[in-house]
């Protein structure tokens, strides 16, 4: 029987033939990211953990999120995507840091962010990078689409390191 390979495989696959190690901290998406790196068996390999940082406080105690970037940015932004996936990078001692944070919705958006927009921010040897999407779907279907882009960003980081 061959098995259609997902994109949590290939994150495995990569990050086991590079021998990194991954953890998420994560907002709106409330831990899907980690269930589905760690769907994968063996994922205990590279995944070491993460942290569901769904407020402010969270964000800033256990992920390393600085005051000073929450209040002039805001928790749905770049910046704060991009020390969340260094602040859990450090916390955990990991190779590979994302970080997620966005409105999933269906409340909560403004006309400046609205519902479905995220930023996905990977840190790691090869230097920190940051996406910033929009998606249009329901709450669970804005979860899960959130996931799936960020894996791939995951692959495309991890395929040019």
């Amino acid at each position: 029987m061959n098995e259609k390979k997902t994109l949590e495989m290939r994150v495995g696959e990569l990050l086991t033939a590079r021998g990194l190690t991954i953890a998420c901290a994560e907002s709106c998406t409330g831990g899907l990211l980690t269930s589905r790196l760690t769907d994968v068996a063996g994922s205990s390999a590279y995944v070491m953990g993460s942290v569901v940082s769904y407020t402010n406080a969270i964000k800033e105690r256990l992920v390393g999120v600085r005051h000073e970037t929450l209040a002039a940015h805001g928790a749905v932004s770049e910046e704060t995507a991009r020390e969340m996936a260094e602040g859990i990078r450090r916390a955990i001692r990991t190779d590979i840091g994302v970080g997620i944070t966005g409105i999933a919705g269906p409340g909560g958006g403004t006309v400046e962010k609205p519902v479905g927009l995220v930023f996905i921010a990977i840190s790691g040897v090869a230097g920190i990078i940051a996406h910033k999407k929009y998606f249009t779907g329901t709450r669970v279907e804005n979860k899960r689409s959130s996931t799936e882009s960020a894996l791939s960003i995951i692959v495309e980081y991890l395929e040019k390191y």
